[in-house]
C-alpha cells in the first residue's frame, strides 16, 4: 500500500488528519517511525532563524526550544539566523528585542549575529550577493527563468483563479521568452524577478512526524477549465533581494544545517525548498513540522497580532523556566511521570517523538508550572531563589512608589530596601506552593508588608462563625494578656503553635462552661445570640474558631500560611499592635451596642 500525506498550500491540517492514517504496511511503517523519532547518532546543527517583523510569541519560543534540545541533545551547534529581508514589515526594536526574550528564556545560541561564527554573516540583509550568485546559477541551468508580469496583471489573474475557485498560482507567460531576449530586457532595466521552475511532481520527503509526504497535481482540474497552474515561487524580488524560499535553503545549505524543525504550515511549501535543494545539487536536511499552538477558540497564535509576546511573560512575573516547560509539553511527548522538567531535564531526555496535530494552549498549566518552579526554588535555596525574590521584591517597590498608591489607606508600610526584601524572602519560603505572579503574591500577602484596614467580619450562622462573634464580643479584651501569657521569651513559630493551642484549649473551656451556665449576657442583660443553636464546642472546632478569629484580627482575613508562621514572619510587635488595635475597635463597638439595647429596653417599658 502507497499512502501519502498531501500537503496542499495552506492545508497543514489536512496532512495531519492524513497521518492518522498510517499502517505498518505503508512505505513509512511502524519500526521505521520510531527510528525516525530517535535523536541523529551524530551531532545536529540546528537553528532558529525569526524574521524582525514581530516580537517573539509562544509558538515562536517553542519552535526556538525544540531546535535548541536536539542541538543540544546530540553535543551539536545552535544557531540563531536573523531573516531580515522584509525591509517594509521590519518593526525597528523587534531584532533586539529577540535577543533579550531568547536569552531571558534561557536559550543560549552558539553562533550568531551578535556573537558572529565560522558560518556568517547571520542576518540575511548582510548575504545579498550570495543570494544573487545562487539565482543566477540556477537561471543559467534552466531551473528558473525571469518573470516581467507587472502586479496589476499578476493581480488580474489571481482575480480569475479566485472566481474559478482555484489557487492563484502563475501562468508561466514569461517562461517561453528566449533567453536571449531575457538578458536584453534585464540589461536594458526592464524590472523582473526570478521564478523556480517547479516541476509537475514536485519531490516527496519523509517528515520526520508525518512520513511520506506529497504534493497533489492541481494541474488536471485547471486544464479541464482552461487555466494552466504552476506554483514556481519566487526567489529574486524586483529589488534584488531574495524571499524566503531561495535565502532559507541557501543559509541552510552553507551553514552546515543538518535538521529544521518548524512549524507544520511550512510544510506546502517544502517540496519546493526541496525542488531548490535538488536543482543546485545539495543535500538538504531532515524536516520535522510539529503542530500550531491555538487559543482556545482554535486560531493559531501569530506575532502579528502580538499574541502571547514573551516579553509580556517577563513583564508579569513568569518564571524563565516554568515558561519552557509549558511550551516544551505542547507537540512533544515524555516518558517522565512528572511534567516538570527543567531545561537541563529536557535536554537530557529529549527525542523526536512530536506528536500530529495543532494543539490548544491551556494557561492553567503554566501556572501549576509556576507553582511547581517556585516551590523548587524556595526549597533549595541559591540563585534562583534571590532572583525570584528580587524580581517579587521590585514589583512591590514600584507599587508602593505609584502616586494613587492605595487611596484610602491610612497606613503606608513601614518596611524598605533590605528589610522589605528579607521580609519577601521569608513569606516566600511559605507561601511559593501556591506562587503565580509579583502581582497575586502582593494582592494575597498584602498584610505582611503594610497595614491593611480591618474587613467586616463576615456575619455567618455557622458554629465556627458563631464562636468568632462571641470570641470578638466577649473576650477580645483580654486576648492579649492570654496569648501572651502563653508565649515564652522566643518568638518562634514553635512556641507560637503551642501558644496558640493553649489559647484554643482556654476559649474552648471558657465557652463550655459558659453556655453550661445559660451562655452569654452582655451588658444590658440580653442573650445576644439565644437565636442560634449553642451545642457544647469541641476542641477541632474551638481550634478552628480560634484560628479563624487570629487570621481576621493579625491577617486582616488573608489567606495564607498557618497562624503561627503568619506570626513569626511580622513579628511580636506588630502582632501584638493589630491584636490591640482590634480590641480597641471591638471594645468601642461593644460600648455602643450596649447603649443601643439599653435604650431599646427603656423605650419598651415606657
Amino acid at each position: 500500500m502507497r499512502l501519502r500525506i498531501f500537503g496542499a498550500f495552506g492545508n497543514y491540517h489536512h496532512a495531519a488528519r492524513l497521518s492518522r492514517a498510517f499502517s505498518s504496511n505503508s512505505r513509512l511503517g511502524k519500526v521505521d517511525r520510531r527510528i525516525h523519532q530517535q535523536l541523529p547518532s551524530s551531532p545536529a546543527r540546528t537553528r532558529f532563524a525569526p524574521s524582525p517583523t514581530g516580537y517573539l510569541h509562544l509558538g515562536s519560543l517553542r519552535t526556538a526550544l525544540f531546535n535548541y534540545l536536539l542541538a543540544k541533545a546530540t553535543g551539536g551547534q545552535y544557531l540563531l539566523r536573523i531573516e531580515d529581508t522584509d525591509k517594509k514589515r521590519t518593526i525597528a526594536d523587534a531584532e533586539e528585542r529577540l535577543y533579550s526574550d531568547l536569552r531571558w528564556a534561557g536559550l543560549e545560541w552558539d553562533e550568531g549575529p551578535d556573537i558572529g561564527g565560522p558560518l556568517g554573516p547571520y542576518k540575511q540583509s548582510e548575504r545579498t550577493e550570495l543570494y544573487q550568485e545562487h539565482a543566477n546559477r540556477l537561471l543559467k541551468t534552466g531551473h528558473a527563468y525571469r518573470c516581467f508580469c507587472s502586479s496589476e496583471k499578476l493581480k488580474e489573474l489571481a482575480r480569475r483563479r479566485a472566481n474559478l475557485g482555484l489557487p492563484s498560482d502563475y501562468d508561466r507567460t514569461c517562461d517561453g521568452i528566449p533567453r536571449d531576449q531575457s538578458d536584453e530586457r534585464a540589461s536594458a532595466g526592464d524590472p523582473f524577478v526570478i521564478r523556480l521552475r517547479v516541476p509537475s511532481e514536485p519531490p516527496e520527503y519523509i517528515d520526520l512526524v508525518y512520513g511520506l509526504v506529497g504534493k497533489p497535481n492541481h494541474n488536471m482540474k485547471a486544464q479541464n477549465m482552461g487555466e494552466a497552474l504552476y506554483e514556481d515561487p519566487v526567489l529574486l524580488k524586483t529589488d534584488g533581494l531574495p524571499t524566503y524560499h531561495l535565502a532559507n535553503v541557501v543559509d541552510d545549505h552553507h551553514m552546515d544545517i543538518t535538521h529544521v524543525i518548524r512549524a507544520a504550515e511550512w510544510m506546502s511549501s517544502t517540496p519546493k525548498h526541496l525542488t531548490l535543494y535538488n536543482a543546485l545539487g545539495w543535500k538538504a536536511p531532515q524536516f520535522a513540522h510539529v503542530g500550531l499552538l491555538q487559543d482556545s477558540g482554535r486560531q493559531k497564535f501569530s506575532k502579528r497580532k502580538g499574541d502571547l509576546d514573551i516579553r509580556k511573560f517577563n513583564e508579569q512575573g513568569i518564571l524563565p523556566e516554568a515558561l519552557l516547560n509549558y511550551v516544551a509539553l505542547y507537540g512533544w511527548s515524555h516518558s517522565h511521570k512528572s511534567d516538570v522538567l527543567s531545561l537541563s531535564d529536557l535536554i537530557a531526555s529529549f527525542d523526536m517523538k512530536f506528536t500530529k496535530g495543532n494543539t490548544v494552549v491551556e494557561p492553567h498549566k503554566l501556572m501549576y508550572l509556576q507553582k511547581k518552579y517556585a516551590t523548587r526554588y524556595a526549597n533549595e535555596g541559591g540563585p534562583q531563589f534571590d532572583a525570584l525574590v528580587d524580581g517579587v521584591f521590585e514589583a512591590i517597590e514600584q507599587e508602593f512608589r505609584r502616586p494613587s498608591w492605595n487611596p484610602g489607606y491610612k497606613y503606608p508600610s513601614p518596611l524598605n530596601g533590605p528589610e522589605l526584601r528579607t521580609r519577601v524572602a521569608n513569606v516566600l519560603k511559605h507561601t511559593a506552593k501556591n506562587y503565580t505572579t509579583p502581582r497575586d503574591f502582593f494582592d494575597n500577602y498584602s498584610y505582611f508588608f503594610y497595614e491593611v484596614p480591618l474587613p467586616e467580619f463576615r456575619d455567618d450562622s455557622g458554629k465556627i462563625y458563631t464562636v468568632c462573634r462571641e470570641i470578638a464580643a466577649y473576650m477580645s479584651h483580654d486576648l492579649v494578656s492570654l496569648f501572651m501569657q502563653r508565649v515564652p521569651q522566643h518568638w518562634s513559630e514553635s512556641a507560637l503553635k503551642e501558644a496558640i493551642v493553649g489559647l484554643t484549649e482556654h476559649i474552648e473551656k471558657t465557652t463550655n462552661d459558659l453556655r453550661k451556665q445559660g451562655g452569654w449576657i452582655d451588658e444590658s442583660g440580653q442573650h445576644p445570640f439565644e437565636d442560634l443553636e449553642m451545642p457544647i464546642l469541641n476542641p477541632k472546632d474551638a481550634y478552628k474558631a480560634t484560628q479563624l478569629y487570629l487570621r481576621w484580627a493579625i491577617a486582616r482575613g488573608g489567606s495564607g500560611p498557618p497562624m503561627h508562621t503568619v506570626m513569626e514572619v511580622l513579628g511580636e510587635d506588630v502582632v501584638i499592635q493589630r491584636l490591640r488595635e482590634l480590641c480597641e475597635l471591638l471594645s468601642k463597638e461593644r460600648i455602643k451596642a450596649a447603649q443601643a439595647g439599653n435604650a431599646k429596653v427603656e423605650n419598651s417599658q415606657d
